[in-house]
């Protein structure tokens, strides 16, 4: 256990951090956790399965402790204003550049939900309410919040996925995604990655619309403008 860590005088409060913060850097299995924390193993097991059920730790295939949906989901609320403060001009720019319907989306555990968004005024358009929670097997945001997950992940996400790993290759490497009536049928959508100050994928900013105007190969058309939306939210998020 690391002795520098601050005590804040409350024995079973800094021992569940140690937990924590052994999780950190990666999964770890009852004994790993015992090593490095410093703890009993009866404590350290109590401690892992009473935040497991708090949703704080999870278990990975392996059954090795990891950190747990509930701190993404607080890390989320905590900078969700600052984000859609940041985001929201941007997206009605991009709505207005493209003459498309412009989105937000976050990951929340097995699903995308739209945080924002900028609808096109008038016409055929696609309409995503804010709010909306979407599935992570199908559409360009969903690529763009899986393709920089640990491998893992991604390959529990690719069973009945509308994309393959070849897909989520490409989209590391280009830094945009596109896709062709994945999660509906006549519709396409380009999306990008917006990070957060340490570099982590935060959310994926996408314009979506009709197969008739984006075309089969909608980032032909916008990926340039999105990925710009994308780096503007990004650059004013480390500025912050």
């Amino acid at each position: 256990m690391d002795n520098s860590s601050p005590s804040s005088g409350v024995g079973v409060l800094d021992k569940t951090m140690s937990v924590l913060d052994a999780l950190e850097s990666g999964p770890a299995s009852l004994a790993q956790l015992v090593r490095i924390t410093g703890l009993a193993r009866p404590t350290a097991h109590r401690l892992a399965v009473a935040l497991e059920r708090h949703r704080m730790v999870a278990r990975d295939s392996q059954g090795r402790f990891v950190l747990g949906p509930r701190l993404n989901e607080l890390s989320i609320a905590t900078g969700e204003d600052r984000l859609l403060a940041i985001a929201n001009p941007v997206l009605v720019q991009l709505r207005d550049l493209t003459g498309e319907s412009a989105q937000l989306y976050r990951r929340q555990g097995e699903v995308r939900v739209c945080v924002a968004a900028a609808e096109r005024a008038s016409g055929l358009r696609d309409t995503v309410p804010v709010g909306s929670e979407l599935p992570m097997n199908a559409g360009s945001a969903a690529q763009i919040l899986l393709a920089w997950e640990d491998s893992e992940r991604i390959r529990r996400a690719l069973r009945g996925a509308h994309f393959t790993a070849a897909t989520l290759s490409q989209v590391r490497r280009r830094r945009w995604a596109q896709s062709v009536g994945e999660r509906e049928p006549g519709v396409a959508s380009v999306s990008a990655p917006v990070t957060a100050p340490g570099g982590r994928i935060i959310a994926a900013i996408s314009v979506s619309g009709p197969l008739e105007r984006l075309t089969r190969s909608p980032g032909r058309l916008h990926a340039s403008a999105v990925v710009s939306a994308a780096e503007k939210i990004s650059e004013a998020l480390r500025s912050v």
